[in-house]
């Protein structure tokens, strides 16, 4: 597995759709281990294939709450209430911003077998899924933000 350098807003590859995942392949295998280890070492909680360059549907998730999520062709199909709380994203460092979402996500994926299955979230992985399917269609959390973004990197001076 390797690092991969993470593409920021501005990179016109955010902005694409990305195709369809055929067949898992083992460069398709080792892209998703690269990613796992990507959002890692970048303390992200979700990652799309988009913001490491390639346009292939396939995001990876992790909240903290049980076992890491790969989804390869998600489609939400089912939502639910709504949220509203700061959302950042790896493409764009150091920023945030209000963002409202659906606070219940349904969706259909498939795992690295090809196998279909449902995934349902509430909260920060019903955000997250949200998020990293965006960017599968060219979207950022940028294009919904209430308001303006809000600069992390400012610490306060003593």
């Amino acid at each position: 597995m390797a690092l991969r350098n993470i593409r920021e807003l501005g990179d016109d590859v955010l902005r694409k759709t990305a195709k369809e995942v055929r067949d898992v392949t083992p460069k398709v295998k080792e892209l998703i281990g690269d990613m796992f280890e990507t959002m890692y070492a970048a303390d992200g909680v979700g990652l799309a294939a988009p913001q490491v360059g390639i346009l292939k549907r396939i995001v990876v998730i992790d909240v903290g709450d049980g076992e890491p999520l790969t989804m390869i062709n998600p489609e939400i199909i089912e939502t639910d209430g709504e949220q509203t709380d700061y959302e950042g994203c790896l493409s764009v460092p150091g920023k945030s911003g209000i963002v409202t979402r659906p606070n219940y996500v349904k969706a259909r994926a498939m795992d690295e077998n090809m196998k279909i299955f449902i995934v349902e979230g509430e909260g920060l992985l019903a955000r997250a899924i949200c998020h990293e399917v965006d960017h599968l269609d060219g979207k950022m959390y940028v294009d919904f933000v209430e308001g303006s973004l809000v600069d992390n990197t400012r610490t306060e001076e003593n």
